[in-house]
Formats: structure tokens, C-alpha cells, sequence
């Protein structure tokens, strides 16, 4: 039975750490978490706000995915997109999923991010 989704994994090219840590940790406010050193060498990072994790690891043959992203959900929409634009990442809302606000991103390597909140205090079962 599943029960959570433990972290979504998207892939950067190799030596992009340093723009992805300028993303995730100052723009999207996440917090890097240590890889396995097992792990670490093969390069790339993990983040962590709350119970969400983005796990982003080296793919050699990197190409951002265009239409495949995470839908992370965030409270106080508003003010988390004037976040993102005043830290020099482009904010793209769309208003065509009912009973939510919600906007695109991308981090600085082209992974595309959604960002969402329901409209009024319950979000209705999808």
C-alpha cells in the first residue's frame, strides 16, 4: 500500500550544483540536506522544505523534461510568487485548474516547477 511520496528526483547536468543551491536553497527557501556519501559522488543535491524533498542528480545526457514536473503546494501564493520574481525567476500563472491558484517556474537548468494553492481553507479530493 502506498502512503507518502517520499521526494521527487529531476535530473541537472553535470557541475550545475552551485545554480541549482542559488535556486532551490536562496529563491524556493529549501534547506540542503547531506547525500549518502556513497551518493555524493556522483554529484548533484538534495533539498528539503517541511515534508517535501527535491532530489536532483547528475544525468549525463541532460535534457529538462518540458512538461513533466512537480506540483508542489505552497500557502500564501501571492507572496511566495513576488518571492521568486524578486530573486530574478521568471513566475507564469495559470488559471485553468479549478478551485486553485497556480503558477509555473524553472529552475535555472529548465526543470519545470508548479507551484499551488487551493482556493478557501478545504481542498477538494482529486
Amino acid at each position: 500500500m502506498l502512503i507518502a511520496v517520499d521526494h521527487v528526483q529531476l535530473a541537472a547536468p553535470a557541475g550545475s550544483e552551485d545554480l541549482l543551491r542559488a535556486y532551490y536553497a536562496d529563491v524556493l527557501g529549501m534547506t540542503e540536506i547531506p547525500k549518502p556519501p556513497v551518493l555524493a559522488a556522483r554529484g548533484g543535491c538534495w533539498f528539503q522544505a517541511g515534508a517535501v524533498q527535491l532530489h536532483l542528480g547528475v544525468e549525463g545526457d541532460f535534457r529538462p523534461a518540458r512538461k513533466a514536473h512537480p506540483g508542489l503546494r505552497v500557502t500564501g501564493i501571492e507572496a511566495y510568487a513576488a518571492r521568486l520574481e524578486a530573486r530574478g525567476a521568471q513566475v507564469v500563472w495559470d488559471g485553468n485548474l479549478p478551485g486553485h491558484r497556480r503558477f509555473y517556474s524553472e529552475d535555472p537548468v529548465g526543470n519545470r516547477l508548479e507551484f499551488l494553492e487551493p482556493d478557501g481553507d478545504v481542498c477538494p479530493a482529486r
